[in-house]
């Protein structure tokens, strides 16, 4: 094995060496497997439903703006984003505005569940936050954002239900076809401080279907959200 082939296999994120020649190549550079091809060790040691699991963050901040572009560029079915505000998406996603036209153009369904900025669990959000932004003001930016695509088919915009508001405002997933990005919130911490999930569904009664599942239950118990207003 020259030291060009290790090179070449080095640059090229994702191409992975047979077992035999990734073990030729680290016994040469004098470490472990793990530190070259780290997803190759964790799939070895996923079973079962571990395997749904792509990525952990400890917040949801540390998860690179370009997982969730690359994720959204990927859907052509289903985009869901039922986080309580979604207000970051339009921050952190460059021309989102024109990346979801896009994609309702293409044939692609696009759904919004917020929660209601009027409602009792929201008014009790804002409280504990303290944010100068209130969760309020966030929601109503959001659905200002969306009266700005204009009245296009397959954009669809729901406030959770007054009773549904509470595990709403607590869990936020976002669905991307057959993968979800999800956020437990934290006591007092705001989305961004709060972990997060990657999840890629591998078969039926998974982690994938069970906040899937716990998502559409909140979106069809939903309130229409009129954006025309």
């Amino acid at each position: 094995m020259t030291s060009k082939t290790v090179e070449r296999w080095l640059a090229d994120g994702e191409r992975v060496p047979h077992a035999r020649n990734r073990e030729d190549a680290c016994a040469a550079l004098g470490v472990d497997e793990e530190v070259i091809w780290p997803q190759v060790v964790r799939d070895k040691l996923k079973t079962g439903h571990d395997r749904e699991l792509v990525q952990a963050y400890p917040y949801r901040s540390a998860c690179p703006s370009t997982v969730w572009g690359k994720l959204v560029a990927d859907t052509t079915a289903d985009l869901y984003f039922a986080g309580y505000t979604n207000y970051f998406l339009w921050l952190e996603q460059p021309n989102f505005a024109a990346t979801l036209r896009a994609k309702l153009e293409a044939g692609c369904r696009v759904r919004f569940l917020l929660g209601d900025p009027e409602g009792e669990v929201t008014k009790q959000r804002e409280t504990i936050e303290e944010t100068a932004l209130s969760v309020s003001t966030r929601i109503r930016i959001t659905l200002e954002s969306l009266r700005s695509l204009g009245p296009i088919e397959g954009l669809e915009t729901r406030y959770s239900a007054p009773l549904d508001a509470i595990n709403h405002v607590s869990l936020s997933v976002f669905r991307f076809d057959s993968e979800v990005l999800v956020t437990p919130h934290l006591a007092r911490l705001v989305g961004h401080d709060s972990p997060l999930m990657h999840l890629r569904r591998q078969g039926p009664a998974g982690m994938f279907d069970r906040f899937a599942e716990h998502a559409e239950e909140l979106w069809t118990r939903g309130v229409s959200a009129e954006l025309s207003l």
